[in-house]
């Protein structure tokens, strides 16, 4: 995409892609803080966050540095995920708005968080 069409909204209140990948980094690092306290801490509670406030500073960010930054913390924590293997996966951990969840649990999110942002994305290259 130009870089015209990167920082382009679809609508006032929607992303744009640039912005969206900006979160999508932004996320994986949430992410991972939280597949680790699960796997270490027992009975952790998870920090919310907001994550409009967290994009206020999308606009000074590229959105091939937010790609590479993406790709750099998958990649650790897809090595993570391997490396404490399935005996995590039924491991608790508490988030205060969806209350019990698992380390597979927060897996899953991850992966419908990416469904919906690179459908998304897919959307504004089609334009």
């Amino acid at each position: 995409m130009s870089v015209e069409r990167l920082v382009r909204r679809p609508a006032p209140e929607k992303w744009s892609a640039r912005e969206i990948l900006c979160h999508l980094a932004d996320t994986e690092m949430v992410f991972a803080f939280r597949l680790r306290q699960t796997a270490a801490e027992a009975h952790h509670v998870i920090q919310t966050f907001d994550q409009d406030r967290w994009a206020a500073p999308y606009g000074e960010l590229t959105a091939q540095d937010a790609v590479d930054a993406f790709r750099a913390a998958r990649r650790w924590n897809l090595l993570f995920v391997r490396a404490v293997g399935p005996a995590v996966l039924t491991r608790p951990v508490t988030h205060p708005e969806r209350g019990v969840m698992t380390f597979q649990a927060i897996l899953e999110t991850m992966a419908g968080h990416d469904v919906n942002h690179l459908n998304q994305l897919a959307a504004m290259i089609a334009e």
